[in-house]
């Protein structure tokens, strides 16, 4: 399968000049079905913009979904979440699962992990628009979500500590059940601190868009 990706980045860090940073790219999804496994490899290739200029940059993720229907990762080479597998979804669910997203009527709560600083994120999946996206019936599912980060900040020697907000929209396949494009936001507000940090407030938004091409 081949995906799209594009996305933002936007850090403001006390009195600081922003930093503005922009994705562009496409990537890979192999699926290797083994007895009571399936093995899901995103390789992505993007360009990345900033104040300096562009350069290129390279994801690779490998994820396992369980008999049980979990999901553990294997390999994370990817700190700056462009593939579709280090996402806030999971790219597959279960026939039952779809089902129960056509069905959906009115809001219902959710739990996840927080990506960035730790913690959890509580909030609720509405429904979204169904309809088609190349060729494919898709049912798309909104979600909002709130919480803490108490943390390290990825590849950073810094804590983070402060609020995070997620929302956005998935939408998944109605016949295969695969996650096949995807919107999603999340912010951070907060104070950063460390061996030369003092409570420096900061602002963090990264925006990632994804889809099936």
């Amino acid at each position: 399968m081949q995906y799209s990706i594009a996305g933002e980045d936007l850090y403001r860090v006390g009195t600081a000049p922003p930093t503005h940073i922009v994705y562009s790219g496409r990537q890979s999804l192999a699926i290797a079905r083994a007895t009571g496994a399936t093995r899901f490899t995103a390789q992505a290739d993007c360009t990345r913009t900033d104040a300096a200029g562009t350069t290129t940059e390279h994801a690779r993720f490998v994820q396992t979904e369980l008999p049980d229907g979990s999901f553990e990762d294997r390999t994370d080479e990817d700190p700056d979440f462009l593939t579709v597998l280090n996402q806030p979804f999971a790219v597959s669910l279960d026939v039952t699962m779809v089902r129960d997203l056509r069905e959906l009527r009115d809001p219902v709560p959710f739990a996840a992990a927080s990506p960035v600083g730790g913690g959890d994120l509580r909030g609720t999946l509405r429904p979204g628009v169904d309809g088609i996206l190349n060729g494919r019936r898709v049912v798309g599912v909104e979600f909002r979500a709130d919480g803490f980060v108490n943390g390290p900040l990825t590849e950073q020697n810094a804590k983070i500590t402060g609020r995070i907000h997620l929302d956005g929209t998935a939408y998944y396949d109605v016949v295969q059940a695969m996650l096949l494009a995807l919107d999603a936001r999340l912010t951070i507000d907060g104070v950063l601190t460390g061996e030369h940090l003092s409570a420096v407030p900061v602002h963090i938004v990264y925006y990632r868009s994804i889809k099936i091409v």
